[in-house]
């Protein structure tokens, strides 16, 4: 058991953290003469950016292989053939597997919706897929450590389905768009990929992320060394540290007008965890901007009308702060 556990530290820390690489960065620099603050800042940029970019291009690349299996089509036929819960608790699953941001989702919640599928589980998916996809359990696994990361999923998990289902219970149906609900559907089939086709997907998802989310990780990564290096500790755990009871409230209302993406947020969170802001506070504003971003709504505005927009922002909103005062009251316990 003991050699499990040691080899799960060594693939957490210098797989997935690549720890090696932040020394080697450190030594590097060290050599050249940049140390102080300036060499502290260069430090954390130029490792946390080789981490996300190294760890994005194999997640990509292996998620959107394995998305190849489930085109639009076949993931329909799957969602039908459940009812009730289970049918919520699918639609949150198979967001998993989907693309890192909300903007990308959308136009798949609306065709799902325009399939005739329920608008509880259409929205299951929608939340889950920005906001507990594989590449967000991997990178919070690098940074948080495992526990962390698989409570983090499960409880956004949660938030899906029971979003999801309160909105079917809501009787939230007849506020989608006419357009939406009456578009028609022509089943073209799922189609017959060879293992080349597959790759060559893969391929150009990896190389249409990159170009898309790289200078969010640009800009993520330069906050977060400056956080980390330049902003006293003692101004982040005034604002956002446990002592705030408004701390969650404060960052989930704050991430909700940016846009970004999980890796975009993973160096901000990690930087802001190192200078004492409160675990549940970090997971609440990256579950916000990844969520609930203001290009996203601008998006899903013009496939619903306002009643159903706003029973989901809400919705999400007091799910995001209710798992963000769970995480801070826990911290002690996932990070010791």
């Amino acid at each position: 058991m003991e050699l499990l556990r040691s080899g799960w530290l060594f693939f957490q820390d210098q797989v997935l953290g690549m720890e090696w690489l932040n020394v080697l960065v450190g030594d590097a620099l060290t050599a050249i003469g940049a140390d102080g603050t300036l060499g502290g800042v260069l430090q954390f940029f130029l490792y946390d950016t080789i981490k996300i970019f190294v760890l994005l291009s194999v997640l990509i690349f292996g998620i959107s292989y394995l998305q190849s299996y489930f085109p639009p089509q076949r993931t329909k036929r799957i969602l039908g053939r459940f009812h009730g819960l289970g049918a919520n608790i699918i639609a949150a699953l198979l967001g998993t597997v989907t693309p890192f941001c909300s903007c990308s989702s959308i136009p798949i919640f609306m065709g799902f919706t325009s399939a005739g599928l329920p608008v509880g589980v259409t929205f299951s998916f929608l939340i889950s897929s920005p906001m507990v996809d594989l590449g967000s359990l991997v990178l919070l696994m690098s940074v948080f450590g495992t526990r962390v990361a698989v409570v983090s999923v499960v409880l956004g998990l949660v938030i899906a389905v029971i979003g999801g289902s309160l909105l079917q219970k809501l009787g939230m149906e007849r506020y989608v768009e006419d357009f939406i609900r009456n578009a028609p559907h022509i089943d073209n089939g799922d189609g017959t990929l060879t293992c080349r086709d597959r790759l060559g997907y893969a391929r150009d998802q990896l190389v249409g992320t990159i170009k898309k989310v790289a200078p969010y990780i640009f800009v993520g990564v330069g906050i977060g060394a400056f956080i980390h290096n330049v902003v006293p500790q003692a101004w982040v755990e005034a604002i956002l540290g446990s002592h705030n009871p408004f701390a969650v409230v404060l960052a989930t209302l704050v991430g909700v007008p940016m846009y970004a993406d999980i890796f975009g947020t993973i160096p901000v969170a990690e930087s802001l965890l190192f200078k004492g802001a409160g675990l549940g506070t970090i997971l609440s504003f990256m579950m916000a901007v990844t969520t609930l971003s203001l290009p996203s709504m601008i998006m899903l505005k013009k496939a619903v009308k306002p009643q159903l927009l706003a029973a989901f922002i809400v919705i999400c909103t007091v799910g995001i702060i209710l798992v963000g005062y769970f995480f801070n009251i826990i911290q002690y316990i996932l990070i010791p």
